[in-house]
């Protein structure tokens, strides 16, 4: 990819868990489950899509979701039913101490780890479906070498893909269909666009964020 995105704190793990220790208190004093990435429309669509378009199997499959956040993705997923398992991973420990009281008050059972998915993580198995909502994005605005690093994070997602008809679902703020399209295309094809909320500025048509579904590249 050639044009490099501006670093920022957002690409900091130190940003993250000053964030959600923030959240840690207003969830156990108010409820408050704290932001949701690009607003719960997002993560619904991705839901609908993977419950009602794709079908996958509630009992069976194996979800993974990478920067999981406050876990509200996952607790999404088992609202509907998914009964298959389901994991969270995220580089900010206080992420995942927020996510795992959520899911424990609503009685859910979700797996939580920390763990840096720049980093090979192979002790965490293989799944069917590999989400990502913000996080690619997020690698993308550290001040500190974002290139090796996206390039050492799709190498992770790769192995975590258990076969070439699994799902890697990504949703982006940071960077067109197209953009994702090029720098996946050594490891990723695109399998499906989810469509999303367009804009019309200066005569012509964007999207405010981007959903695309990638399955691995077959050898």
């Amino acid at each position: 990819m050639d044009n490099e995105l501006n670093g920022s704190e957002l690409g900091t793990k130190e940003f993250w868990e000053s964030s959600y220790n923030r959240e840690i208190r207003n969830y156990k004093s108010h409820g408050d489950v704290g932001e949701i990435w690009f607003d719960e429309s997002a993560q619904w669509r991705t839901i609908d899509w993977l419950l009602e378009k794709e079908k996958i199997d509630k009992e069976a499959s194996r979800v993974l979701d990478l920067g999981c956040g406050n876990g509200m993705f996952l607790v999404g997923l088992a609202s509907e039913g998914f009964n298959g398992d389901l994991t969270g991973v995220d580089y900010s420990p206080k992420a995942v101490e927020l996510a795992q009281n959520i899911a424990e008050d609503k009685k859910m059972s979700i797996t939580y780890k920390v763990a840096d998915l720049t980093q090979p993580q192979d002790e965490l198995g293989h799944f069917d479906v590999v989400h990502d909502k913000g996080t690619y994005d997020a690698v993308s605005l550290c001040p500190d070498n974002a290139k090796e690093k996206r390039a050492l994070y799709l190498a992770t997602v790769e192995k975590l893909l258990r076969t070439a008809d699994s799902l890697f679902v990504i949703t982006s703020c940071n960077w067109t269909e197209d953009e994702l399209e090029k720098s996946f295309a050594e490891k990723f094809v695109k399998y499906y666009t989810i469509p999303t909320p367009t804009f019309r500025f200066g005569g012509k048509v964007g999207n405010v964020v981007t959903s695309v579904v990638f399955k691995r590249r077959k050898e």
